[in-house]
């Protein structure tokens, strides 16, 4: 064996045209998305840390919706990855409040007025997340009339079953009590719990704990409990950086953070612990 050394290999560095890191990634469209509206040089982090939002919204329902899909094809591995991997993406999400927690009212104050009527319940694609739970609005498509594309994709998951539906279904088709009346709701209308499901996880969790139905009830709950931390660091981070004042866009600010930080998503999985 020869111990000579070797120079290490030149990387490939000419290229006719854009690099095939480029033509994958787009990073030249992605690093010149940002065009802030003030001069305070903090805008610039807002700005960046909503757009990363963005990208974890899009990735997150791509999972929950590829989930939603294997259920529907009881295909339990495949949902259970990738509801571990959107926890994975979530806890990533909510990391990406740490460069705004800390904002004080004067710092925000410098760049609000930029944004306008601008909020952030007007985003299409946290809608679709929301939809995904459950959460379903005919209203919050109004915003988006005026966009074709974000308006039909919104209206589409309206009326499709959301991830919770999905399983409900799939519990049934395991020969689980899940009444009628759940199974043939309106799935354009927002997810209500029902204590005939409540009493089907209960039997799930007093059962092996290694049954894949478990294994997915707790799949499904390190995503509930990971929105419910998105949900309390919006509140807390909004909170501190402009109190109780009415939010951009006409929203009630605050006081609708609250609202939201109290619903729990897939209800019965959470007091269905209460009788086990």
């Amino acid at each position: 064996m020869s111990h000579e050394a070797h120079e290490p290999e030149t990387p490939h560095l000419d290229f006719r045209g854009t690099t095939p890191y480029e033509d994958y990634v787009k990073a030249d469209v992605l690093t010149h998305l940002q065009h802030p509206l003030s001069d305070d040089p903090g805008e610039m982090v807002f700005l960046v840390t909503t757009q990363v939002m963005e990208l974890w919204f899009t990735v997150i329902v791509h999972e929950w919706e590829t989930a939603a899909k294997a259920l529907r094809e009881d295909d339990v591995p495949t949902a259970v990855d990738a509801l571990k991997r959107s926890v994975r993406e979530l806890e990533a999400l909510n990391a990406s409040w740490k460069p705004l927690s800390g904002l004080t009212p004067a710092q925000f104050n410098a760049y609000r007025g930029a944004l306008g009527e601008g909020s952030g319940f007007q985003s299409a694609m946290y809608r679709r997340l929301e939809f995904l739970l459950g959460d379903k609005s005919a209203s919050m498509l109004v915003p988006h009339r005026g966009a074709p594309r974000a308006h039909a994709e919104l209206e589409k998951a309206l009326h499709e079953p959301s991830l919770y539906d999905e399983v409900l279904r799939f519990l049934a088709r395991r020969g689980h009590a899940i009444p009628q009346d759940v199974l043939r709701r309106d799935v354009s209308q927002r997810y209500e719990p029902s204590p005939a499901v409540e009493a089907v996880w209960t039997a799930v969790y007093s059962g092996d704990e290694r049954d894949e139905v478990a294994r997915l009830g707790e799949a499904l709950t390190d995503v509930a409990e990971l929105v419910w931390r998105w949900r309390n660091d919006h509140l807390v981070a909004t909170r501190r950086a402009m109190g109780a004042k009415a939010g951009t866009g006409g929203s009630a600010g605050v006081a609708w953070l609250e609202k939201r930080a109290r619903k729990n998503v897939f209800p019965e999985l959470w007091t269905a612990r209460s009788y086990v």
